[in-house]
């Protein structure tokens, strides 16, 4: 079911590099770019005829407008499941108290009489939410991008999803319901690279975007990295990853659960634990075996648990299965070891924690009040999952008086000939008549 691969007894060698000894997918994001370009470009120029073109070729769908109905939002709720309602406002609560939390004062710094340093905080014009919606319809990503993006502030939002042949060519109605719920009215039935161009350039009714936020495939991800720069990006956040680091101390089936629970996202999800007790792989291995045969989505998940992503590995110790998990970089790191808490500290690279056994990544995915957009592919490394702060721009405000500019004027005129930049210091001494 799944591959073992042992750095025990010195295996690694004696100054390993963990990077290239765990499991990872052959995720080639940037040949992709080489098929997403052409569509990217073809959605520039064309716009929305182009769109229709691509929704008919990859969505089985023929479409006369990429617009979502009003209608079709309200109806949507109306229709939502109760439960499936109450659900989602339950997440939505937690999520929007920690990002409110998240919400910091402007920093006033004094730096002399006359002298003054204010970082503002401000958020981004427009953002365009980019929700999954082929393999699984993610609506739990309408919430993870749209309420840190209403805390920030955010004046205008425009989120989209696939078209579904199923439901008349619109975006899932669970989706739908969502946006409504969240008074989100912009909303367009879009997938794949043609969306993120369309948010990028913009095309027919959708006006282009200053940012795009959201996890997609590969070619959504190629996209993304195609066209950051002209639009800012969050993350490339891509097919989700899992790195359990668990001792004897764990539950086999909790642990294999927790492996499945994210192989069904994806048939090129990743599934890893990180173990030092050959006793809990052998029983994750068995429990794997049960677990998969009784799941719905078993061909995805087997796929996902035997390809190239996923595997067992084994390690001397907790110390050593740390130093493995930190150059994995997972999207989500789970800790069941003995005094988890304590460990988990000691991770530093990971999209999101989660702390002993009763913290698993479903959680996570819909009611922690943390947030699933992640950074997958080792990105986590150097980049963080969605917040507050993925919607938000730090500027300074620069308050000088002449008094204050004259006390250091001396060494920016200095400075600026030391660069050979004489304009830059007769814009100071133009004020003092110098």
């Amino acid at each position: 079911m799944i591959r073992r691969i042992d750095l025990r007894d010195g295996a690694a060698g004696t100054d390993p590099d963990y990077r290239t000894l765990v499991p990872r997918a052959d995720f080639d994001v940037e040949a992709a770019v080489h098929v997403v370009r052409p569509i990217c470009d073809d959605v520039r120029d064309r716009g929305v005829e182009a769109i229709r073109e691509y929704s008919r070729k990859f969505d089985r769908v023929e479409q006369t407008d990429i617009t979502v109905p009003r209608q079709a939002l309200r109806d949507a709720l109306a229709e939502l499941d109760p439960a499936i309602r109450a659900g989602l406002e339950e997440s939505v609560r937690r999520l929007r108290l920690t990002c409110e939390a998240e919400l910091e004062s402007d920093v006033v710094t004094d730096l002399g009489p006359g002298a003054r340093v204010t970082q503002r905080l401000v958020p981004v014009d427009r953002v365009g939410l980019y929700v999954p919606g082929g393999v699984a319809p993610l609506v739990s990503s309408v919430l993870m991008n749209v309420v840190p993006a209403q805390v920030a502030g955010v004046g205008s939002i425009a989120l989209t999803s696939s078209p579904q042949a199923d439901f008349g060519g619109l975006p899932h109605p669970t989706i739908l319901a969502a946006c409504e719920l969240l008074g989100i009215e912009e909303v367009y039935a879009v997938g794949g690279a043609q969306a993120i161009a369309m948010f990028a350039h913009g095309a027919g009714p959708c006006r282009r975007v200053d940012l795009v936020t959201g996890p997609g495939n590969i070619y959504t991800v190629s996209a993304k990295r195609l066209l950051k720069g002209l639009v800012g990006i969050d993350s490339e956040a891509g097919p989700t990853e899992i790195a359990v680091l668990a001792d004897e101390t764990a539950d086999a089936g909790h642990v294999a659960a927790d492996l499945v629970s994210q192989a069904e996202h994806d048939p090129m999800a990743a599934s890893v634990l990180v173990t030092d007790s050959l006793r809990l792989a052998d029983e994750v291995e068995a429990e794997l075996d049960k677990q998969v045969a009784a799941t719905r989505h078993v061909e995805r998940v087997r796929t996902a648990l035997t390809g190239v992503q996923s595997g067992i590995v084994l390690v001397d110790d907790v110390e050593q299965g740390l130093a493995v998990v930190n150059a994995y970089a997972a999207e989500h790191t789970e800790i069941q070891t003995a005094d988890a808490a304590t460990v988990a500290r000691r991770v530093r690279n990971a999209g999101a924690v989660f702390v002993g056994p009763w913290a698993p990544v479903s959680l996570g995915d819909y009611c922690a009040g943390s947030n699933h957009v992640l950074p997958t592919a080792g990105c986590a490394c150097h980049s963080s999952g969605l917040s507050v702060r993925s919607f938000l721009r730090a500027i300074h405000l620069v308050e000088y008086s002449r008094e204050a500019l004259d006390e250091v004027a001396g060494h920016v005129t200095t400075l600026a000939h030391a660069e050979d930049l004489p304009g830059h210091a007769a814009a100071v001494d133009v004020r003092f008549d110098r």
